[in-house]
């Protein structure tokens, strides 16, 4: 996708987009988004990919002693987002392994990238903190939203 194609339909498959609005505490002096704010965008569209799959991650915490945590990540600053910008944060699983997700997410204002990164998330034991694989139907599962390269 090119920073001047249309930000993807929200409802098409395997792709998912959750709306983010820009606030004050997002920004600094001068009413452009922190750096370190982007971030936090990306967690939350990942999150809430992960809650619309039925997979909310408190729930793999406490029945499955699963818990993911960023491994890796490569973000791409192509255009600043501004106070009370209406964004659009997608995430996309590019990549499965059987104790790791890659995600391909981006953040769009309107028709405008913003911000493209990938994101590696490692499973771990909540209670060790060691890598574990997925169980198969979680591994299955995130397998069958996997996109092509």
């Amino acid at each position: 996708m090119t920073a001047g194609s249309r930000v993807p339909d929200p409802e098409s498959r395997p792709l998912f987009s959750w709306p983010t609005r820009v606030y004050w505490e997002d920004t600094d002096a001068g009413g452009v988004v922190y750096h370190a704010q982007y971030v936090a965008f990306l967690e939350r569209a990942r999150t809430e990919w992960m809650r619309a799959r039925g997979q909310a991650q408190e729930q793999l915490r406490l029945d499955h002693d699963l818990v993911f945590v960023v491994r890796a990540m490569q973000v791409d600053f192509l255009r600043p987002a501004r106070l009370d910008d209406l964004l659009a944060v997608t995430a996309a699983v590019s990549q499965v392994r059987r104790a790791s997700v890659i995600f391909a997410q981006q953040i769009w204002r309107e028709d405008q990238l913003l911000l493209s990164a990938q994101v590696k998330v490692a499973a771990v034991s909540a209670t060790a903190f060691r890598p574990v694989a997925l169980a198969e139907p979680l591994y299955q599962a995130f397998k069958s939203l996997e996109i092509a390269s």
